[in-house]
């Protein structure tokens, strides 16, 4: 495996054993995640991997935007949040994933607030692992 941006430092390493699918289970290796899953849109009772992502997505970005406030001298609000949306659709035949982040920054004004934003999508991981592969908004509201 050639990677891209090779690691100097592994600072955390998720396991996490899946069987059956999207109608499976998945478990992590430390017991701490163990969920059933169902496809998207299913009466199922489990989650599924596009809000897995999105809950993994938003929770990250959040850190990163604690990060580049910090860097621009600026205190996030008390109540940051982040909506995000994962769709799962098709082009001809084949699966495709397109995601919008929904980003809350109350009382911080429209500049302040972008300048955060955008500098969070250049640092967390998962913005860097979508950017060029699917399409994503980042909208303010």
């Amino acid at each position: 495996m050639t990677a891209i941006n090779p690691l100097d430092k592994v600072l955390y390493t998720g396991r996490t054993h899946t069987t059956g699918g999207r109608n499976g289970e998945a478990r992590s290796a430390d017991g701490r995640l163990d969920i059933k899953l169902s496809p998207p849109g299913s009466a199922g009772q489990g989650t599924n991997p596009e809000q897995l992502f999105a809950a993994g997505w938003s929770a990250c970005f959040i850190g990163a935007m604690g990060r580049a406030a910090a860097a621009q001298k600026v205190s996030l609000p008390a109540g940051v949040a982040v909506d995000a949306e994962v769709d799962l659709g098709t082009a001809g035949e084949a699966f495709f994933l397109q995601a919008r982040l929904n980003v809350l920054l109350p009382g911080l004004d429209s500049a302040t607030a972008r300048a955060i934003v955008d500098a969070a999508h250049q640092l967390c991981p998962y913005s860097k692992a979508t950017r060029g592969n699917i399409d994503v908004e980042i909208n303010l509201v």
